[in-house]
């Protein structure tokens, strides 16, 4: 069994028990979150949705909120003396276990 869910302008294929890192969001840990924005599910047969499927959920567990490791951007232009810029980004996240498909 498995489902399609929509979350931060994404779509992630999730089963029960897996670990997923998804955008950050407005929970605090070990709260559950409840994703309604499913656009498919596979139980016995897929179900799609027009654009969601009604009254699918899937409730996940948040195991911890952080940060990805830090991406550089270098920005340099040749022959214009000085012209470098360097600058660092760190994207947040939400760690999720899912825990069951309804």
């Amino acid at each position: 069994m498995y489902a399609i869910i929509e979350t931060g302008g994404k779509q992630l294929k999730v089963q029960e028990g897996q670990t997923i890192y998804v955008e950050k969001l407005d929970v605090n840990e070990g709260e559950e979150y409840v994703f309604d924005k499913v656009v498919a599910v596979n139980n016995d047969g897929l179900v799609l949705g027009t654009p969601y499927v009604e009254g699918a959920k899937v409730t996940c567990k948040v195991e911890k909120q952080g940060k990805e490791k830090k991406v550089v951007i270098f920005k340099y232009k040749q022959k214009k003396g000085s012209t470098r810029r360097k600058q660092g980004h760190r994207q947040p996240y939400t760690k999720l276990t899912v825990n069951k498909i309804a």
